[in-house]
């Protein structure tokens, strides 16, 4: 066996690592309140979540990566494919290796920043610190910033007109059945417009903003009534009648929705990487864009399904638990504040990240109850953990790339 091919097997090891990773860190995110307000099982979770990161990175996911992630570097690092090899091997490596930290100590991180930022290490060791895109670094930065905040303030107030309307009423159970075409509609409104706007596929399609708001619209509309026949059917069923038994079908809804687009989006960030190398080694050469084959978004589906199934539980429970207590309307109000983020600023050409969102939103609905019920310790840890995703991969992709270099 040729040397090249060698190569190739560390590769497909780096980028399952990477996409292990992902799963156990960024997609349980996604999960994370339905579990913390006890709405699922971590053990429903895992398997829901597995089973839609799988199908999302296989019909959902890209099928062209960039070469360099986010635009971060200029493509002419690219023209040593030597250099290009092990830059690529580096970066896996290295934003792997941060997201496995963050993991163990149970913070959520965001990997595609992870990825930014190996590959920052990796365009300042192949072409110096002048290939760098500054402008699309501090977007980066500027994330930290705009995510949380934005899902901060919509979580509050959605949780905030829940109390209003139905909580603080004394039939608040008949509320929440007749107001549920709302909630259901809304948040179908905004899954539809980021399966359009957010995944691959949906860009593909290259659907117009009015026809897009029309069909979302039309689908809500018709959800909105569905949702509130099935849910009054299933609560007949099980006898409860309780305001936040009708949220929490709705929220494991939306959370399933979000493990899906997780599958589509977030797969990039390991099998990018790893089609350079799969494309460097079979023809020679790399052009800024690749085709990405379908076993690479399935091996890439399937250890983000591993990595959720292994080691999903840790960011879960910090999520769902120890930021602030969940109930299902506030569960509900983290979701659905989450994609309303999303889908806004990536319409605004806005930096955004799903797992500061996701953050954001938590410390909305505790703010809601009282400072008093948020522990601000772990939200500041996770901070702390968010700045230096980038320089921390940066400088591991660094070290990683010297000691490639002279062994290949």
């Amino acid at each position: 066996m040729s040397p090249e091919y060698y190569i190739l097997i560390i590769g497909y090891i780096f980028g399952f690592y990477m996409a292990w990773n992902i799963g156990a860190n960024d997609v349980a995110n996604s999960m994370a309140s339905s579990v913390g307000a006890k709405a699922i099982t971590i053990r429903q979770a895992i398997f829901l979540a597995a089973i839609l990161n799988v199908i999302g990175a296989v019909f959902l996911g890209s099928h062209v990566t960039n070469t360099i992630r986010k635009g971060i570097v200029s493509t002419e690092v690219l023209t040593d494919p030597n250099t290009a090899l092990v830059g690529a091997l580096s970066a896996l490596l290295a934003a792997a290796l941060w997201v496995s930290f963050a993991t163990w100590k149970s913070l959520p991180v965001s990997t595609t920043h992870s990825i930014v930022g190996a590959m920052v290490g990796y365009g300042i060791m192949a072409g110096g610190f002048s290939v760098i895109n500054y402008g699309k670094l501090s977007a980066v930065v500027l994330s930290w910033i705009i995510s949380p905040i934005f899902s901060l303030i919509i979580a509050y107030l959605v949780f905030k007109l829940i109390v209003k309307t139905i909580l603080s009423k004394r039939k608040a159970f008949y509320l929440a059945i007749k107001l549920s075409p709302i909630f259901i509609g809304a948040t179908f409104f905004v899954v539809i417009l980021m399966l359009l706007f957010k995944t691959p596929l949906g860009k593909s399609l290259n659907v117009d903003i009015p026809v897009a708001i029309c069909v979302a619209l039309l689908i809500a509309i018709f959800a909105g009534f569905a949702g509130k026949l099935l849910l009054i059917m299933i609560l007949k069923k099980s006898g409860k009648k309780d305001a936040e038994e009708v949220f929490r079908f709705i929220q494991v809804g939306t959370a399933c929705y979000v493990a899906l687009a997780a599958g589509a989006n977030d797969v990039a960030n390991a099998i990018g990487p790893l089609a350079v190398i799969y494309f460097l080694v079979k023809t020679g050469s790399v052009g800024a864009q690749v085709q990405v084959p379908l076993f690479l978004l399935l091996f890439g589906g399937v250890g983000i399904a591993c990595g959720i199934a292994m080691a999903g539980k840790r960011v879960m429970t910090t999520m769902g638990t120890k930021i602030t207590h969940l109930s299902n309307t506030r569960g509900f109000s983290v979701e659905f504040a989450a994609a309303t983020t999303v889908l806004i600023a990536s319409r605004l050409g806005l930096p955004v990240s799903t797992t500061h969102a996701a953050v954001g939103g938590v410390l909305g609905v505790g703010i809601a109850r009282g400072l008093e019920a948020v522990n601000f310790r772990i939200v500041f840890q996770i901070m702390l953990y968010w700045v230096l995703t980038v320089p921390a991969s940066a400088l591991t992709c660094m070290v990683i790339f010297m000691i490639l270099k002279y062994l290949i």
